[in-house]
């Protein structure tokens, strides 16, 4: 009978989809005051310390998708549901999230050597301000070097960051979204009499087509789908394209100009992907992908640098926090939501879009709430962990790795 359950590609993804699940129900059930990613992260991280399989993620086979096709078809669906000015509002998010990352690392670098080892700081910043790209960068500098703990330290600071970040967003954001959702069902103007709810729909008025859709008949899911990957191939061409000094642009940002673009002229859907009933699963494996990052990060490792590790992490993130303060100030950006944009550099995406989704799901209470509120915070989320984690880390880490 034993024989007859035994472990397979199959078990994997049914142990990874329960995992989700749970973390989604807590979320659900805490009004998302407890955010899906921070349960799920730490129910994987406990599963691989107690006997779930090293290789579960790859062994659901939801890597290959989640890492690559995945990635491009949310990211453009991201363009969907954002307009041109939605974006270009997004000044504001740009300067609070970089000097968000200018406070972590003026006071990590500064700060910390003071009472802990140079070369860690050295390390971990970089991985602290993005993700996998600059604690790749990182450890591979650290190793050149002969310093074998100082590169783990480098990945476990990548695993363990969200760790920090997840709860500290969801107050945040919660905060923010309490806020929005008042003045919404309160129906508050601004100085020319305008309600944001009627700003909302005139944002949303502006996107006019200039393409006719795709006959209802003829207009399936695989349709929908087709639309996503054509627009994102062409963001992969586009990302091998130098632009002068500037450079290549990654294909993830021309992923997100892109998807705004084509849905202004009508030719991707408004919300594709929630469209062709296929949001959940892309974002499924995408997240187990992320999560798959946490399978290396063993109870020995923890205890060898954890000391470390929270020190920079608490050092980094009150300086952040600081500056972003100061920022927000200037701008006139609403405090909760700069903290939440700066701390997209502590998960990036797509976290910080499963973390906003949450939060608007749990506070409205019909679809248009919803609507007005992923309106608002979505798009903030989204430039806030561009600016951080995919644009600005890099360059940290170039920076970073040639002070060893």
């Amino acid at each position: 009978m034993l024989e007859f359950f035994k472990y397979n590609f199959m078990a994997a993804f049914a142990i990874c989809g329960l995992m989700y699940v749970i973390g989604e129900w807590v979320s659900t059930i805490t009004k998302a005051w407890v955010p899906s990613v921070f349960v799920t992260a730490c129910l994987m991280l406990l599963g691989y310390w107690h006997g779930v399989p090293h290789d579960l993620v790859t062994d659901s086979v939801l890597i290959p998708f989640g890492a690559s096709t995945g990635i491009f078809l949310l990211l453009v669906h991201m363009g969907t549901i954002i307009s041109f000015k939605q974006l270009m509002e997004q000044w504001k998010v740009v300067v609070v999230a970089l000097a968000g990352l200018a406070g972590m690392c003026l006071a990590g670098y500064f700060v910390c050597p003071l009472f802990m080892d140079r070369s860690f700081v050295i390390a971990g910043l970089p991985p602290l301000t993005g993700g996998i790209v600059a604690a790749s960068i990182m450890q591979q500098a650290a190793i050149a070097k002969g310093m074998t703990a100082v590169g783990v330290f480098a990945i476990a600071m990548y695993c363990v960051q969200g760790f920090a970040g997840y709860p500290l967003t969801a107050i945040f954001l919660q905060n923010e979204g309490r806020r929005l959702i008042k003045n919404f069902r309160a129906g508050k103007s601004d100085a020319n009499g305008v309600t944001e709810e009627q700003a909302v729909l005139a944002a949303a008025a502006v996107r006019r087509k200039l393409l006719p859709s795709v006959p209802k008949k003829f207009d399936s899911a695989v349709v929908v789908l087709l639309k996503l990957g054509i627009v994102g191939y062409l963001a992969t061409v586009m990302g091998g394209v130098s632009f002068g000094p500037v450079g290549k642009i990654s294909g993830a940002i021309w992923c997100l100009l892109l998807g705004v673009l084509f849905t202004s002229i009508g030719f991707l859907d408004e919300n594709s992907l929630t469209k062709c009933n296929s949001f959940g699963i892309v974002m499924f494996a995408l997240m187990m992908y992320i999560f798959d990052g946490l399978k290396d990060c063993t109870p020995e490792m923890l205890k060898s640098i954890i000391l470390p590790l929270v020190q920079l992490i608490v050092t980094g993130v009150s300086g952040q926090l600081l500056f972003a303060f100061i920022a927000a100030k200037i701008v006139k950006l609403s405090i909760p939501l700069a903290f939440s944009v700066s701390l997209t550099a502590l998960y990036g995406f797509p976290p910080n879009a499963v973390i906003t989704e949450s939060i608007c799901r749990a506070l409205a209470e019909n679809d248009e709430e919803h609507d007005y509120l992923s309106g608002i915070l979505m798009p903030a989320m989204i430039v806030g962990g561009f600016v951080t984690v995919t644009i600005t880390s890099v360059f940290v880490a170039g920076i970073f790795e040639k002070l060893f």
